[in-house]
């Protein structure tokens, strides 16, 4: 009786938070893996590449919601033409950063300590993400429009986001605004597509290589279900909040994913 109630608490935890990631997510434009990754390493409830995985199809289920309900509706805001080499450079990245990933997991003679460092290098970048944010109105921006350099950019930025196992967060809507000038509405649906094809690629790879992490499927059933529903909660947020309110969620949605990370990080680090 007591091992039901148990796996029962579990599965709200895991639906509360895909849930309301996948919500701030959408709203904001960081695909909520960025706020969902951490907070279910801190919370302890699987392994760090269980997590990953989880988190990757979670965020890929709601982001591919959010994109075709956005084509469907005619309300995309997506530049197809930087942002399709940009979102194929960053699926090759997302594969080579999970590869990195696992090799280091395998190496590794403490595999629980390298989710530990992953939260330390997403502390940093989610630090320095903030601070760009909080500075971006006295910040040069540019205008990239080739391929191939928009390839580049892409490729960097899903090595980053595939070895971190978030799915792109805020890193994108910087890289959006920095290289390619996009007020933080557009960056948003952008940043969406790009996390779309990227992650499908990560997971993708996953299942050709055999090498999935234990996880019961109900968990997977639940976390993509909470996930949709957060992609559709968010569609209705977004067109109800000015560009000021969603700069201003996002900024405080990016010091809160800083604590959690450094709570996260000292805690695994830490520990013997």
């Amino acid at each position: 009786m007591r091992r039901t109630a148990g796996k029962e608490k579990m599965e709200l935890v895991l639906f509360l938070v895909s849930f309301l990631s996948s919500t701030i997510g959408t709203v904001c434009g960081i695909g909520g893996g960025i706020v969902m990754k951490p907070l279910l390493d801190t919370l302890h409830l699987a392994s760090a590449a269980t997590i990953s995985f989880l988190s990757g199809c979670t965020v890929f289920s709601m982001s591919c919601y959010s994109v075709c309900k956005a084509l469907q509706k005619r309300e995309s805001l997506i530049a197809l033409k930087t942002g399709t080499p940009l979102s194929l450079g960053a699926a090759l990245g997302g594969i080579t950063g999970s590869r990195l990933f696992g090799l280091a997991a395998d190496i590794s003679k403490q595999p629980e300590k390298v989710g530990g460092i992953q939260a330390v290098c997403l502390a940093v970048i989610t630090l320095l993400t903030l601070l760009y944010t909080l500075l971006q109105d006295t910040i040069k921006t540019h205008t990239l429009k080739s391929p191939l350099p928009c390839g580049v950019v892409g490729l960097c930025l899903g090595t980053l986001s595939g070895f971190l196992g978030i799915g792109g967060g805020p890193v994108n809507l910087v890289v959006l605004h920095f290289f390619f000038s996009m007020p933080a509405k557009i960056a948003a649906q952008n940043s969406l597509y790009i996390i779309l094809v990227s992650q499908a690629a990560s997971i993708l790879t996953t299942l050709l290589s055999q090498r999935l992490p234990a996880f019961r499927l109900i968990w997977l059933g639940i976390m993509v279900g909470g996930g949709i529903l957060g992609g559709k909660a968010g569609r209705i947020l977004n067109r109800r909040l000015s560009e000021k309110q969603t700069k201003i969620m996002l900024e405080w949605m990016i010091f809160l994913i800083f604590c959690i990370c450094c709570y996260h990080a000292g805690v695994v680090l830490v520990s013997k």
